[in-house]
């Protein structure tokens, strides 16, 4: 179980917003989480889970441009 400062980190989102997006992604909830009194600890799992839910794969392209 990660608070949202690690689960920012874990992200990559840390360094430019602090702890904004997760604590977005919980308000919006849109990522599992866990509350425990005032605290809120999101599953590491839920984070891999949700960085593999919105990983974009490029398209692969023919000698045309057209998408293969």
């Amino acid at each position: 179980m990660l608070d949202v400062t690690e689960a920012a980190i874990m992200l990559g989102t840390f360094k430019e917003s602090g702890v904004r997006y997760p604590r977005r992604l919980i308000a919006e909830k849109r990522i599992r989480y866990v509350k425990y009194g005032s605290k809120v600890r999101i599953p590491k799992s839920a984070i891999q889970e949700h960085i593999k839910r919105n990983t974009v794969f490029p398209v692969d392209l023919d000698c045309s441009g057209r998408a293969a």
